[in-house]
């Protein structure tokens, strides 16, 4: 992560050992938005913050997730993920700057929220993705993680399963997937019974997997 000031000139230079294709995802916003000390904000300008560990890991993962998708946003959507998207950044840059204390508790709540749904995003497919682990991951209990979740009107159970079935149901609509069997399907994003994955397609969209699949087909 780098924050840079656009009131001043600045030339962005790009080094890479043999061809390897990248990109880049610009954020643009008034500084007025980040409620974090200005003098701090002068000594981050153009200095990279390694993105391999604490919140600007986590806040690394959320990027990802929203560049991946950032095309299948409504303008509904983008308008809601817009002020997420800055209270997880502000995050970051708090952490590098050892200025938690100036980021609004709800801007961190927010910004917790969202690097836990990432963290669930880019973890799906483990099996060993529980409450439990999620909690550990991000250093909180996991009372206050039920607690965050329930204050959106969900379980931490039940939204990790809910996305599940949607990747699930998303693979099993793909013509190219139609020779994979529906047991590796379920296995991929997570789901080590069979039979309890049976019964949590039926119930999310009163369809077995393989009725699905077969109605996608014709």
């Amino acid at each position: 992560l780098m924050l840079r000031n656009s009131s001043q000139p600045y030339l962005t230079t790009f080094e890479s050992s043999g061809c390897v294709d990248g990109q880049v995802l610009s954020l643009q916003f008034p500084r007025s938005l980040l409620p974090l000390p200005e003098r701090g904000l002068r000594e981050l300008n153009a200095v990279p913050i390694r993105g391999a560990r604490g919140m600007a890991a986590l806040a690394s993962q959320f990027l990802l997730q929203l560049a991946r998708h950032l095309a299948e946003f409504s303008p509904a959507e983008a308008t809601r993920v817009s002020p997420l998207t800055l209270d997880v950044l502000t995050a970051a840059l708090a952490g590098a700057l050892d200025a938690r204390s100036a980021v609004p508790p709800g801007s961190r709540r927010r910004a917790l929220l969202a690097q836990i749904y990432a963290f669930v995003q880019a973890n799906l497919g483990e099996a060993e993705l529980t409450p439990a682990a999620i909690a550990a991951a991000h250093h909180i209990s996991l009372r206050y993680l039920n607690k965050l979740f329930h204050a959106e009107g969900h379980t931490v159970a039940g939204w990790i399963r809910e996305r599940r079935l949607k990747q699930c149901r998303r693979d099993l609509a793909e013509p190219h997937l139609a020779g994979y069997p529906i047991n590796a399907i379920a296995a991929r994003w997570g789901f080590t019974s069979p039979a309890h994955f049976s019964q949590a397609f039926r119930r999310a969209y009163g369809l077995s997997p393989r009725e699905f699949r077969e109605q996608c087909t014709r």
